[in-house]
């Protein structure tokens, strides 16, 4: 058997996860989108909510103390509180292929659908849904679509976000470690941070690329004064989010599980700056295929770093493959110049 090349997958994806699919969907008229993580079974998962404005569904369950042991998909959504609504649409189409927490006597299944939104209602879509915002179809047509191959940039749950001053998107990244362990995320960058550093295009998570993903500047042009944040919103514009999800084929208890989603969100620091403000609502799922065995402590702690430096490089990934909406002008990384 030949050694295992540690760096990234086959797809460089979070779908390098053994066991695990995404979908996508969006509406380009309200330039607003979903993304679904769909493990092929019930998985394992928690979550770690650090930004100050979070909006989120079914994370109470995921607690180790509670009954729910596993999910059967994450939503991430834009939205904003009408993107809970995606979930509702999983939910459906997971309850009628008989997936979910399992009940007896002839009653249906639960699906445990764990979810967390953005906000990117001030982006300039059309917003005026009435009593059918469309998250709820977006989310079943997401589910219905999972696959391993997945959209970057403005796809999915990052359609219409922005990234402090740049068009944010959808970002999936993954890496595999010299002893087989595979960790991959993905991650819906809107944030009110700067994923850049100032007087550049150098991205803040630049030490972290792997084989040129997102540009292979280097980091040379990193520098960071006291309140010198690069290109992020003005103070008016109070309102983001990051959402993500990160997974590992190793095999995780649920309070395992809520440690890899705790040192995950270093990525976030890593990779963007400010971060966990509090008009942000920052958000990461940790979710186990359980395909390989964790023997101890160390272990854990190499996949919750792993889980972090996979999770900062997805968020620059998902703002360099960024682009504009149809028949829009907003600002990309790619229009930047050194």
């Amino acid at each position: 058997m030949e050694p295992i090349r540690p760096g990234p997958g086959p797809r460089n994806l979070i779908t390098d996860v053994p066991g695990l699919k995404v979908g996508q969907a969006h509406d380009a008229a309200a330039r607003t989108g979903v993304t679904v993580i769909l493990p092929d079974d019930r998985a394992v998962a928690a979550c770690d909510v650090r930004g100050g404005a979070p909006g989120t569904r079914e994370t109470d369950a995921l607690s180790p103390e509670n009954l729910v042991d596993a999910v059967d998909a994450i939503v991430l959504s834009g939205g904003s509180v009408y993107g809970l609504g995606a979930a509702d649409g999983v939910v459906a189409w997971l309850g009628a292929r008989g997936r979910g927490y399992g009940m007896v006597g002839g009653i249906p299944k639960s699906p445990v659908v764990p979810g967390a939104i953005l906000f990117d209602m001030a982006n300039g879509g059309d917003k005026l849904w009435g009593e059918d915002p469309p998250h709820r179809e977006l989310g079943k047509r997401a589910v219905a679509v999972a696959d391993l191959d997945i959209a970057l940039g403005t796809a999915g749950a990052g359609y219409g976000a922005m990234a402090g001053g740049l068009k944010g998107g959808t970002g999936s990244v993954s890496a595999v470690t010299a002893d087989g362990y595979t960790v991959g995320a993905i991650v819906a960058v809107n944030s009110w941070g700067s994923v850049i550093a100032p007087g550049g295009r150098t991205f803040w998570a630049a030490p972290f690329e792997l084989d040129g993903e997102f540009g292979g500047l280097g980091p040379a042009g990193l520098r960071a004064g006291p309140d010198e944040w690069g290109s992020a919103k003005r103070p008016s514009e109070a309102r983001n989010t990051t959402i993500a999800c990160v997974a590992t084929d190793a095999i995780l208890t649920p309070a395992q599980a809520k440690r890899v989603a705790v040192m995950a969100q270093d990525g976030f620091a890593r990779a963007i700056r400010p971060v966990h403000a509090p008009f942000d609502g920052d958000v990461v799922f940790a979710m186990s295929t359980g395909r390989r065995p964790v023997n101890d402590d160390y272990a854990l702690a190499r996949l919750g770093a792993l889980a972090a430096d996979t999770l900062a490089r997805a968020i620059a990934r998902g703002v360099f493959e960024a682009k504009p909406w149809p028949g829009a002008y907003v600002p990309c990384w790619r229009d930047l110049r050194s």
